[in-house]
């Protein structure tokens, strides 16, 4: 009998947009709770370590989205072949989180100083890693890893309508080859149809 999957997360397309992506892709059923913020402070409390995404299985509760897609990315078959290609999945999905780590620190900095002198800093963050990653994709024939779909590839698109909403700008521009990677994801059809149904998100564009 197949386990009983429910994704808790915030009503938006980041962190839990991964999660998401691979259960379409997989055809596998999940019931998908969406919070907004002032929800999400009533049941703080319940999560692990206190923050989303977290999925239950059945009836046990696990957290943290790199975890979480790596054990979906096992089930519908977007893992590596071997130890070597999962280190280059990993290795991706690490960089993407470097990536978006300091978009992260800027945008929620509540001290308006300190988020201004980090606008600087990210004038040279995204060509740095951006163009990392469209010569990743270069060496590997359009993708993040050995020339085929892997869950880095569903973990690098999925978010990105979210951080382009809170920079207000499409960073791809100027990045053909990523520009194409987000195509060949959303335009996977379980993928497809999912996001032709998904909720708008409680935060416009995100």
């Amino acid at each position: 009998m197949a386990p009983k999957y429910t994704l808790h997360y915030f009503d938006v397309t980041a962190l839990g947009e991964p999660i998401r992506f691979l259960f379409a892709y997989g055809n596998i059923k999940w019931e998908d709770i969406r919070y907004d913020d002032d929800q999400f402070e009533k049941v703080k409390s319940k999560m692990p370590f206190g923050q989303m995404p977290v999925l239950h299985v059945d009836d046990k509760i696990y957290a943290q989205s790199t975890a979480i897609s790596r054990y979906l990315a096992k089930q519908v078959g977007l893992s590596g072949k071997d130890d070597l290609e999962n280190l280059l999945i990993d290795q991706a999905v690490d960089l993407f989180h470097d990536f978006r780590q300091k978009i992260g620190d800027w945008f929620y900095d509540p001290i308006p100083a300190s988020k201004a002198a980090k606008v600087a800093q990210l004038k040279d963050h995204f060509p740095f890693y951006l163009n990392k990653f469209e010569q990743i994709v270069k060496e590997n024939n359009g993708f993040l890893v050995n020339g085929k779909l892997t869950w880095a590839d569903v973990f690098f698109v999925a978010p990105l309508n979210y951080f382009k909403y809170i920079n207000k700008r499409d960073f791809l521009e100027g990045y053909p080859l990523l520009q194409e990677l987000v195509k060949k994801v959303e335009s996977t059809p379980a993928i497809a149809s999912y996001i032709a149904k998904r909720p708008p998100g409680g935060r416009p564009g995100a």
